[in-house]
């Protein structure tokens, strides 16, 4: 009999996670009971602890994650095979709200400030550098030499370098669609972590720096310059000339001690797996619900990811006007999926399948898991920043680059990315990667900050939590994430709209 194969996440399950690659007929441990399994189950797939009739609910996390598809015996594998999704479009939502969660005590010793940047409108960046931001995909690779030579011309000033960020749109678009991409190049623009900006425009664009402008809004003329790349003979020399003066303002910031209250993490999964939500996903919970006990900023994005799950989240909203918030995001992403005829449910990843995430329920169960207990204190539109304290969730997809970047337009000055799978993408910001398992860190130590794999061996979350939350300390004190280390750096914008 193989003892501690088999994880039951909550009382009400009727599915356990193999916690090893299991052989077909064996007996398995589970409390005070013995299942033998029916056929073999790959770590991280279900295996039913009970017999489950075709049309039943199978319930993981104590929710139902779908409906089988037809008869399982308790020790038969549950995945594609025998589970259907019971996801459809838009629906009606009741406002059914459950008192405030008790926030998880803080342990004593937890440094609750970081050595940062404090900015003239009172925000703080764990970064001081200089960006580029071109208004036109069609500037790419004039920023990009702008860049180049700028790290060359101020090599040895006391910033934390130069970079630019390559994006296809800025012309050819219209309504909606400009102005989502007008909105999170202004995100970005205004982000703390950039002490001093040059916008880049072409001259030609929809999105001209005179349009550009008006969304924008009043800036500080020491920290954004603008340059029209048309109205000059050498670009790449004119702005060499106009990044002088920024990396001279830039260099006027020192880090100082700044209390948490003012850290505002992004909270974000890609290339999940069944681990995710057991290990990762619950690690950042428990982060970000310290965060906002001392005053902080968390956000939660991938909208799709919360189908299934929507209802948790609606019943954690601060009040009603939330709640319709809430309501409102939910069944406008669906409605989204609706208008391009493309089912609600088209999700998880074969990745994710591989992994043992069955169906959307699943992935998005395990997806919340990332927001903690808080209270859901806002809802935030794509493209917008965030406007006060606490737990708030951004209207965006799922896709990794594009939530990354939107997180970093909302604010956020630090990014957790939980994965099962591994990715070694970076945002515009420090990007964190958490690894559901400690396979996965050891095989991409290059990729992985951090893994939250002890808990599988019953390590205890609060002292898991305790490390994580000091390396977030340190990455926001001036220590390199992976990605930074290895230079990746990109962005991603959220196209809704025609191209001309």
């Amino acid at each position: 009999m193989m003892k501690g194969k088999l994880l039951q996440i909550h009382s009400a399950d009727n599915v356990a996670v193999a916690l090893a690659d299991l052989p077909g007929d064996i007996e398995l441990s589970l409390g005070d009971s013995i299942l033998r399994t029916l056929e073999p189950v790959t770590r991280g797939h279900k295996v039913a602890i009970r017999d489950i009739s075709e049309g039943a609910r199978v319930i993981k996390y104590g929710y139902a994650i779908g409906t089988a598809s037809r008869d399982i015996l308790a020790g038969q594998h549950v995945h594609s095979h025998n589970l259907a999704t019971a996801l459809a479009g838009p629906q009606s939502y009741s406002y059914s709200p459950r008192p405030a969660a008790s926030l998880p005590l803080v342990p004593e010793g937890l440094p609750d400030s970081f050595a940062g940047y404090l900015r003239r409108d009172g925000r703080a960046g764990v970064r001081n550098e200089v960006w580029i931001i071109n208004t036109v995909g069609c500037s790419n690779a004039v920023a990009a030499e702008i860049a180049r030579r700028a790290g060359l011309a101020f090599q040895g000033a006391r910033i934390d370098g130069i970079y630019h960020f390559g994006h296809p749109y800025g012309c050819s678009q219209l309504g909606k669609d400009q102005q989502q991409t007008q909105q999170i190049l202004a995100g970005l623009v205004q982000h703390p972590n950039a002490a001093a900006v040059l916008v880049l425009g072409l001259g030609c664009e929809n999105n001209n720096i005179a349009s550009f402008k008006q969304v924008l809004g009043q800036v500080d003329p020491e920290r954004v310059k603008f340059l029209e790349a048309q109205a000059v003979g050498d670009e790449v020399e004119a702005a060499l000339e106009l990044l002088e003066p920024l990396v001279r303002y830039a260099e006027s910031f020192t880090r100082t001690a700044i209390p948490v209250s003012k850290l505002v993490l992004g909270l974000k999964c890609g290339g999940s797996d069944a681990f995710s939500g057991i290990t990762a996903n619950p690690l950042v919970g428990c982060v970000s619900d310290y965060l906002v006990a001392r005053g902080g900023s968390a956000i939660l994005t991938e909208v799709p990811e919360m189908f299934g799950a929507e209802q948790i989240l609606m019943d954690r909203a601060v009040d009603e006007q939330v709640f319709e918030k809430i309501v409102g995001m939910i069944n406008g992403f669906k409605r989204y999926f609706q208008r391009y005829q493309q089912p609600v449910y088209e999700n998880p990843s074969p990745g994710n399948k591989q992994g043992g995430i069955t169906t959307l329920e699943e992935k998005s169960l395990g997806c919340i898991l990332k927001g903690g207990h808080s209270q859901v204190v806002d809802v935030i539109p794509y493209g917008h920043r965030i406007k006060q304290a606490g737990l708030s969730l951004l209207d965006g997809p799922g896709n990794d680059m594009v939530a990354v970047t939107a997180l970093a337009a909302a604010g956020a000055q630090m990014v957790l990315f939980t994965t099962g799978r591994g990715t070694p993408l970076g945002g515009p910001v420090p990007t964190l990667k958490i690894a559901s398992n400690d396979v996965l860190a050891q095989r991409k130590p290059h990729w992985i900050d951090f893994s939250a794999g002890d808990l599988l061996a019953g390590r205890p979350l609060p002292v898991l939590a305790g490390e994580l939350w000091q390396q977030i300390i340190a990455v926001a004190s001036g220590s390199q994430a992976c990605h930074e280390k290895a230079g990746f750096r990109e962005i991603a914008i959220f196209k809704d709209g025609v191209t001309l």
